[in-house]
């Protein structure tokens, strides 16, 4: 059986999470029979135990992106590897979180978090990770609720329960924590960042908010209108935890919206 505690056991004796490398990824969907250009010539790495922000306007490509790291679809051009190997397809280490929960509503809270133990046939033998998850994100009073019970915050919760399970060494978190009300994602990003530091698995985040990029991640990457290009990468030197009124925060802040193209608007 698995507990709590093993979940939570120091970063030095996980293993290390995976390492990413996109090489010139191009891609593109058909529209009305035409083509429509959405990433263009993208090449990224990630290492090991990285957490890594994308940044870039509404429908350039990001998400798209994510798609093609999971394994959901193959690029038009280009390729990608986890540890060295090429993606070809989902894998059980690779795991997304969407921006909404997903939960079947049928279905407890306890048996949500269990779907991949239980597509993979593990159920029975490793039951005790579902249990351990729920603990490590704070619903482990709430295993035999349903999702219409939950707050969005909990049903969030919820979804990162289910993504632990499969303890993944690559999670791909596609604004996860945009729905939320301000109060319950300023409380979800710091859980983020505990959830990442004590599994120790590489993080790419998707995410439209400046501020919670750099409040979250080790290295910031500024996409380009679509077709997404590479326009920057932004390297956030600042330890944990950090804080909004930071003034290299603040500094990081004006150099990523310039960079984006909107001054001193509002992230």
């Amino acid at each position: 059986m698995v507990s709590a505690a093993t979940l939570e056991r120091p970063a030095s004796a996980l293993p290390a999470g995976s390492a990413l490398d996109l090489r010139h990824v191009s891609h593109a969907y058909q529209l009305k029979g035409e083509p429509l250009p959405v990433l263009d010539d993208v090449s990224l790495t990630a290492a090991p135990g990285e957490f890594v922000a994308l940044l870039g306007p509404s429908g350039c490509g990001k998400s798209t992106l994510l798609r093609l790291v999971a394994g959901l679809e193959p690029p038009a051009r280009g390729e990608l590897f986890v540890d060295g190997a090429p993606v070809t397809g989902p894998d059980p280490s690779r795991v997304v979180v969407f921006q909404d929960p997903t939960l079947y509503p049928w279905r407890t809270v306890w048996r949500n978090a269990a779907l991949g133990l239980e597509a993979r046939g593990l159920l029975k033998s490793q039951r005790g990770r579902v249990d351990a998850a729920l603990t490590l994100v704070g619903l482990d009073g709430f295993a035999s609720a349903y999702p219409h019970q939950l707050s969005g915050g909990m049903a969030q919760r919820a979804a990162l329960a289910r993504a632990l399970v499969n303890e993944p060494r690559l999670l791909i978190l596609d604004e996860p924590l945009g729905k939320l009300d301000s109060l319950t994602r300023i409380a979800m990003q710091g859980e983020l960042v505990r959830l990442w530091q004590r599994q120790n698995f590489t993080t790419l985040l998707v995410t439209h908010d400046v501020e919670e990029a750099l409040l979250l991640a080790t290295r910031v990457v500024v996409f380009s209108p679509r077709p997404a290009r590479i326009r920057a990468e932004v390297p956030v030197d600042l330890p944990y935890p950090r804080h909004r009124d930071d003034p290299r925060l603040v500094e990081l802040r004006r150099e990523v919206l310039a960079l984006l193209g909107v001054g001193d608007a509002t992230g």
